[in-house]
């Protein structure tokens, strides 16, 4: 699927961490590696793209990004302190110095009074330094809710690629 968008916003990414000299990882859940398709399709990008991580399942959250089962149970799967965790796992299991992490319900079942259908979480996180999360509520239907999020996804990166090494909370 062509969207000129996310092929311009995946483009800037890839100049800014390459600028930068940094690699990307990616923790992905609602999302189902989309961040990844979406840079991955810009040539060069293995110039500046490590690896990404599907997971879907919070037993693959445990297991390959070491969110703790703790996390899970107190906040759930679709929670910044989740996100967070991803984000950072992705970095330890990779040769990155940035990631970003998406969880979410992208619809159209799954929510609940506290996390609605279009609730997405997501985290950025630089050289194990600065460390930022935020909750959003999306609107639109499963494809839509993914592709925002995917496009928040890449803004965060570019914010993060400018920021210096101090933590943001």
């Amino acid at each position: 699927m062509f969207d000129e968008e996310l092929e311009r916003l995946a483009a800037d990414v890839g100049f800014a961490l390459q600028s930068a000299g940094l690699r990307l990882v990616t923790a992905e859940s609602c999302t189902g590696g989309w961040v990844g398709e979406a840079v991955t399709a810009i040539a060069g990008s293995s110039d500046w793209f490590d690896r990404g991580f599907i997971t879907y399942s919070n037993a693959a959250k445990r297991e390959v990004l070491g969110v703790a089962a703790a996390t899970l149970s107190q906040h759930g799967a679709v929670s910044e302190e989740t996100a967070r965790e991803m984000a950072l796992g992705a970095l330890k299991q990779s040769r990155a110095q940035i990631s970003v992490a998406i969880t979410g319900v992208a619809g159209p079942g799954g929510g609940s009074a506290d996390k609605p259908v279009g609730t997405v979480c997501f985290a950025w996180a630089k050289n194990d330094a600065a460390l930022r999360s935020e909750r959003r509520l999306l609107k639109g239907d499963r494809t839509e809710v993914r592709r925002q999020s995917v496009l928040i996804a890449l803004r965060g990166i570019l914010g993060l690629c400018s920021q210096d090494e101090t933590a943001v909370a």
